[in-house]
């Protein structure tokens, strides 16, 4: 009975947790994450591409940038004002559909692309964008992060200025389609092979970015909010501590989850589009399926 009596404590936590934020208004929601010069928007898999979102976060600083925003959580129908809340845009992807033509990312910004955002072009007409991908630059040599360049390709066809071509010097890729002239068309990075070089790429781009102006001409930073309520996850979170522990707890289910493997294979749980993305040990080979993950019984 005790340890039925604490599993039914934690799941009721969670729920009550979940309504907590769930009584907080979409705009008042929007207003937290998107209401500042910068906005930064990617798509993930596996949490590479989100984890380098986060360190250029950081080092633009959370009173220049929103806090990072992965494009499966958006509403595909309030894309226009997600992005029209910001002056400037930083957007990222993985490369999972290696070698395809096009809706290479094996992200949602593959939905978007061609159905969503041409509807955006009068929008987006001369917004800065700068684009940073992921990719395996051993294993895919010659389609190093080649989603990137379709990522800019989209947005560049849509009007915008962009900004932050990336020298190719110090990479050991053969070829890749994110290459514009002699440089690639964004911020390159190698979660596999050269992790220990993201901090210091993200770094020098970003400062790279403020010299070409990205922040140039932006309007006020913190914009006043139009949401009738005045409460926010942070101020909730702040106002019920026990939040902050079942963040921690959640997490910690999330993982336990992530690391059910298959045949070698590591379990990426995307909760929003119900997909989930296997990778190798390596994370040099991957597959995606459909459903919910269960966890192995023993016989």
């Amino acid at each position: 009975m005790l340890r039925f009596g604490k599993y039914f404590f934690f799941v009721s936590f969670v729920v009550t947790a979940t309504d907590a934020w769930g009584i907080l208004p979409p705009a008042q929601r929007f207003q937290t994450r998107l209401d500042a010069a910068v906005g930064i928007f990617y798509g993930t898999s596996t949490g590479s591409t989100s984890d380098a979102a986060e360190l250029i976060y950081e080092a633009f600083g959370a009173d220049v940038a929103a806090e990072p925003v992965d494009v499966d959580t958006l509403d595909k129908g309030a894309l226009a004002d997600a992005f029209g809340q910001h002056d400037a845009l930083i957007v990222g992807t993985p490369t999972w559909n290696t070698g395809a033509n096009t809706e290479r990312s094996g992200t949602g910004w593959d939905e978007l692309y061609y159905s969503k955002m041409p509807a955006l072009k009068a929008q987006l007409d001369g917004k800065k964008v700068a684009v940073f991908g992921l990719g395996d630059q051993v294993s895919y040599s010659e389609n190093y992060a080649d989603a990137t360049g379709e990522l800019w390709d989209v947005f560049h066809g849509l009007g915008c200025t962009m900004l932050g071509a990336w020298s190719q010097e110090g990479y050991e890729h053969e070829a890749s389609k994110s290459i514009r002239g002699d440089k690639f068309c964004g911020l390159l990075l190698d979660a596999v092979n050269q992790e220990e070089l993201t901090g210091e790429r993200v770094q020098q781009w970003v400062a790279q970015l403020i010299e070409e102006g990205i922040l140039d001409g932006s309007s006020s930073v913190a914009k006043p909010s139009t949401a009738t309520s005045s409460a926010s996850p942070k101020a909730v979170e702040e106002e019920i501590p026990e939040l902050k522990e079942m963040a921690a707890s959640s997490r910690i289910l999330d993982e336990n989850i992530a690391l059910h493997s298959s045949g070698g294979f590591k379990a990426h749980v995307n909760p929003v589009s119900g997909k989930t993305m296997w990778t190798s040990a390596d994370g040099r080979k991957s597959f995606t399926t459909v459903g919910t993950v269960k966890k192995a019984t023993k016989p």
